[in-house]
């Protein structure tokens, strides 16, 4: 166990805190903990029943285009549950929405130095609107791909996104899906 002596923010915005921890191991041993504080998100894997629908967008921190499933997380203090989170960014970003939403599970990102989790659904029986993209999401394109499509991407490093490939992990072995 790992015993928190002090803490003090380093660095925040709306969207997250920084601080740096000083701690005690459970051997004695002190030293800090650098944590990025970090609301929950919504990720949500749309299938039509023959191909899933993704997004690719051009990601800041990576300098590239990054293809995911579409995502997203309001400002921390915002009242929306994660189901509604995740309809609402399907919705926003590919103009689809779901007649059937499923719990697939919760992951966390990245544990080693982050609180944020992601909540994972299942949306299927979908019917095509028009999207309402966020003016920071001006890129965003709207892709469709087969599961060999999706799998193949994946292998070959054109899709990295770690929560994308978990989910569609998770996805494959609770509900798995496959070709039609």
């Amino acid at each position: 166990m790992i015993k928190k002596l002090s803490s003090k923010i380093v660095y925040q915005n709306p969207w997250m805190t920084v601080r740096e921890d000083d701690v005690e191991f459970a051997n004695g041993h002190q030293g800090i903990f650098g944590v990025v504080d970090k609301t929950d998100f919504a990720l949500i894997i749309p299938f039509d029943g023959e191909k899933f629908h993704l997004v690719k967008q051009y990601r800041y921190a990576t300098q590239q285009d990054s293809i995911e499933f579409p995502q997203g997380k309001h400002e921390a203090g915002s009242k929306i549950s994660p189901v509604d989170l995740a309809n609402a960014e399907l919705k926003e970003e590919t103009g689809l929405v779901a007649g059937k939403v499923e719990e697939i599970g919760f992951l966390h990102e990245a544990a080693g130095y982050s609180n944020q989790g992601f909540h994972i659904y299942l949306a299927t029986e979908l019917v095509q609107e028009e999207s309402k993209l966020e003016v920071t999401e001006a890129d965003l394109e709207h892709l469709t791909m087969t599961v060999e499509e999706l799998e193949t991407a994946m292998r070959r490093g054109k899709i990295t996104d770690a929560p994308t490939v978990a989910a569609y992990g998770l996805l494959q072995i609770t509900k798995p899906v496959k070709s039609a």
